[in-house]
């Protein structure tokens, strides 16, 4: 920073100047030293004592209410002074400072400084007023591939203005580099800019724009444009970088080119994945553009029509895949002069996600590891890994403790529909508390006295599954058990219904109180702890059935049951899974009727 120091002395207008010092510092007078420095951060045209001299220098009172005095600094008087007050000092220099500034301007910057100061009686104040750089700063980088594939008319206008010359700039190649000086006022001006060239591969005219909102005086936009032409893309990247809070914005602009598009890792699933082309429509054929694949290493490729989603853009979604398996797979198009097919690019190759399955989906390991009143759903002897630890729990270790006959979740060897046994959830009233047969992945907490219970929700999982199948039946009654659950709802008298969901998330366990591989606990006494999943932020997919137990028993019969996962987002990860069964729906609020039995088997997840 370069530091010019001038003694300015300013007074109100109508004081009447007298030949003595001491005088002037009588009758509540008093003198204002001024220092003035300036910022060298970016070169100017003019010379700095140039740049001071024609230097506005304001002096406001500190209240706003006017204007006292406006000099220009070589023009100021030697000794001025000033009433005792606060006063605010502002100073202008460069451009700004002009009878008529340019709003753009190759060589001359902007400088601007306040500062506040309190005038005491009869002494000499002093305040430093820094001037620092207030224009909105452009730099235009060109990557030497601009060169290569535009001809030497290329241009890149930038501007306060789309369409005001004065207030514009013109980057050609000798710019390439340079920075331009922008005078951005009123709320939250725009810089636009505007590329244009011609291409030497065909002769055609190039132009795309783009506008970088909201700049700020005193930063710099670095734009940095770059010419591609790989795997059938033709794009530019433009950087803004601002260069006191970098920010990236990268524009990418795809032209009407014939190739396969770069595939996101989030279009690669387990069953499928999902392809995108470009395609020149003024060369080739819409109607005859296909999709090739196949696993890799292997015989006849397999054709699909690709489908247009806009003009010269196309896509296909590549189904009935092998999980974790590699394909290979290529765009073929077709002449529109001579009806000839055409490979476009070499063969490119993905290898899709793994399909994770539930561990025990079918109930058939059991054991008496955590009690004899009660079957667990796994078994530490197993010789199956994924089987000798608890991903499957219930509400048995709180309902039994009262005794076995409070089961509310046991294998059923009579009823089933895949392996040897079912699962049956029973609604039970057990002493003093209603309690719905249930069945999720996680763990039981613990009783909250007898008012209710903790559960610890989900377990690792990171799959994406497309949906779930699984076998279900329901014998259920009239609600005869109410607690606490809203009458908009259920209310007694209703007829009591089951619910099975899966629900993949991304639950934080530090937010939702559970632990790292249960991350959501519900406490039932806390009506807080419940989750909305569908409308919960860390879900990505959920899935639900409702069966109801009304006069016709529908379905008090066995049926297979297979639910779509709806996704919320298919650009993220799960974390977790909940798979969760309960016979009374409302057992949360202890509600329900205490004899409705679900049975449950054979669960599936899909991937397709």
């Amino acid at each position: 920073m370069k530091r010019i120091t001038a003694s300015i002395l300013v007074i109100a207008s109508g004081l009447i100047l007298t030949t003595s010092c001491d005088k002037k510092l009588e009758g509540g007078m008093g003198e204002l030293s001024l220092e003035v420095l300036m910022s060298n951060e970016t070169r100017a045209a003019m010379s700095e004592s140039e740049t001071l001299a024609s230097a506005k220098v304001k002096s406001y009172k500190a209240d706003f209410s006017g204007l006292i005095r406006e000099y220009v600094k070589s023009e100021m008087p030697a000794s001025l002074y000033l009433p005792a007050d606060s006063y605010r000092v502002d100073v202008e220099a460069g451009e700004l400072s002009k009878e008529n500034p340019a709003k753009a301007s190759w060589d001359q910057a902007s400088w601007k400084g306040s500062s506040n100061v309190n005038i005491t009686a009869s002494t000499t104040s002093s305040v430093s007023v820094t001037a620092k750089i207030c224009n909105a700063i452009s730099r235009i980088n060109f990557d030497p591939s601009i060169a290569a594939a535009f001809e030497n008319d290329y241009v890149c206008t930038v501007g306060l203005s789309k369409d005001n010359p004065s207030e514009q700039l013109g980057y050609t190649s000798s710019k390439n580099g340079a920075e331009g000086y922008f005078i951005a006022d009123g709320f939250e001006p725009s810089l636009w800019w505007t590329f244009t060239g011609t291409l030497k591969k065909n002769g055609e005219s190039f132009t795309r724009s783009g506008e970088i909102p909201a700049v700020e005086g005193g930063k710099r936009y670095t734009l940095g444009f770059k010419y591609t032409d790989t795997e059938g893309l033709l794009n530019f990247s433009v950087l803004v970088d601002d260069s006191v809070n970098t920010k990236y914005d990268n524009i990418t602009f795809i032209a009407t080119t014939t190739g396969l598009a770069e595939m996101s890792r989030y279009d690669i699933w387990a069953g499928h994945f999902d392809v995108s082309a470009d395609v020149d429509e003024a060369e080739y054929d819409a109607a005859r553009t296909y999709i090739e694949y196949r696993a890799a290493n292997t015989g006849s490729w397999i054709r699909v029509p690709a489908d247009r989603e806009s003009e010269g853009s196309f896509r296909k979604s590549i189904t009935g895949l092998t999980p974790d398996t590699e394909y290979e797979y290529r765009l073929i198009v077709t002449s529109s002069e001579s009806g000839e097919e055409e490979i476009i690019d070499a063969t490119s190759t993905v290898r899709t996600e793994k399909a994770y399955m539930i561990p025990n989906p079918s109930f058939e390991t059991t054991s008496n590891t955590e009690s004899s009143k009660y079957k667990s759903l796994y078994d530490p002897s197993s010789s199956d890994a994924s089987l000798q630890t608890k991903w499957w729990d219930s509400g048995n270790s709180g309902s039994t403790l009262v005794g076995s006959s409070a089961v509310i979740c046991y294998p059923d060897t009579q009823n089933k529909m895949d392996g040897n046994q079912s699962m049956c959830l029973q609604s039970r009233y057990v002493v003093i508390k209603f309690a719905a047969g249930n069945l999720f992945s996680g763990h039981f907490g613990e009783l909250q006295g007898t008012t209710g219970g903790t559960v610890y929700f989900g377990r690792p999982f990171t799959g994406r599954p497309t949906g779930i199948r699984f076998w279900a039946k329901y014998a259920g009654g009239k609600v005869n058990r109410t607690g606490d659950a809203p009458s908009s709802l259920i209310k007694n008298g209703d007829y009591d219904r089951a619910e099975i969901k899966v629900i993949l998330g991304t639950w934080d366990y530090k937010k939702y109180g559970g632990d790292a591989d249960s991350p959501v606990l519900v406490n039932t006494t806390d009506k807080s702890t419940f989750v909305d999943y569908p409308n919960d932020p860390a879900t990505i997919g959920y899935a639900q059935k409702i069966l109801m137990s009304d006069a016709s028993n529908s379905n008090n019969v066995w049926q297979q049951i297979t639910l779509p996962i709806d996704y919320k987002t298919t650009t993220k990860y799960p974390t977790h899974i909940i798979v969760s069964c309960a016979a009374s729906m409302f057992g949360d609020y202890f509600t329900g009727y205490d004899d409705s039995h679900l049975w449950v088997d054979g669960f599936e997840l899909l991937y397709e």
